[in-house]
């Protein structure tokens, strides 16, 4: 498969293919995108139920919705494997997130409608140890790496986590997702401030619905490597599918839907972007 424009492969999978792909940008942003990936090893799709490999949670399409950001300098890191393979914003340690609530683990051994992942044996502990050796670990490697290049160029840099998810899974959430679901681990991945710039655009529109640190406050990635008093500010964005494709297979980009969602998320990083370059906030590493 080739690399987008702009694009470099990160380490290759046991099979050879990159489990990241990655544009180093110079301006505060860094966005990641751990869940878009759709490759499976063949070793484990011969595995796997059949709708399971229908790949449903995956987060479509992000990188065409978010087409604007190489226009925006930013860095951009993309999963290139399933969830499935490994859940990247999980910790190694596999402990729940959102304790008291059903959630998916690191390897998921089921989707998000409770349906089984594996049609036999669940992978052992030695497949777990593995998998995150050979995918987990070099996308945080990556994280972490960009995140300290940045620091040397800004005294301030911005990390936007970019997930979406189908607008009605009765295993979260009741009724329909809000339509935009932005986490900031209830205050402690980024500087109130830079959620107020951002949200600035999002509460002068009415088109969608929003909420702060609702049901979606922020995965591992987030609260991870969110670092305010670093100058690493860190925010999710979880949006619900319906606003810009069809739900259903073959899960298709909706062109005219996510036409009208991108000038607003342009104008959250945009707004994300000029807070930290006027942010003396920390000083380079």
């Amino acid at each position: 498969m080739s690399q987008p424009s702009g694009f470099a492969p990160g380490p290759l999978s046991p099979a050879g293919d990159p489990v990241y792909t990655l544009r180093e940008g110079r301006s505060p942003l860094m966005v990641s995108m751990p869940h878009v990936g759709t490759r499976l090893p063949a070793d484990i799709a011969a595995r796997l139920t059949p709708v399971a490999r229908t790949l449903a949670d995956t987060d479509w399409h992000l990188p065409l919705v978010y087409d604007f950001l190489v226009a925006l300098d930013a860095t951009i890191l993309v999963a290139t494997h399933s969830r499935l393979v490994i859940d990247l914003n999980r910790p190694p340690t596999n402990e729940n997130l959102y304790p008291g609530q059903d959630t998916t683990g690191l390897i998921p051994v089921d989707t998000f409608r409770k349906e089984s992942v594996y049609a036999g044996p669940l992978p052992d502990d030695a497949e777990v140890s593995r998998r995150i050796d050979q995918y987990w670990r070099p996308y945080h490697g990556a994280i972490t790496a960009q995140l300290a290049r940045l620091r040397t160029l800004h005294p301030t840099v911005v990390l936007w986590d970019a997930h979406s998810i189908a607008s009605e899974l009765p295993r979260f959430f009741e009724g329909r997702l809000t339509d935009l679901n932005f986490g900031t681990a209830r205050g402690a991945s980024c500087d109130p401030a830079m959620t107020e710039a951002i949200l600035a655009a999002v509460r002068s529109q009415t088109r969608y619905s929003w909420v702060l640190n609702g049901r979606f406050t922020g995965g591992y990635i987030t609260r991870q490597y969110g670092a305010p008093k670093d100058g690493i500010h860190a925010i999710q964005l979880e949006m619900s599918q319906i606003i810009y494709m069809n739900e259903t297979e073959p899960f298709a980009l909706r062109e005219d839907l996510a036409a009208d969602l991108r000038p607003l998320l342009q104008a959250c990083l945009g707004a994300a972007v000029r807070w930290a370059g006027g942010s003396t906030r920390g000083s380079p590493t």
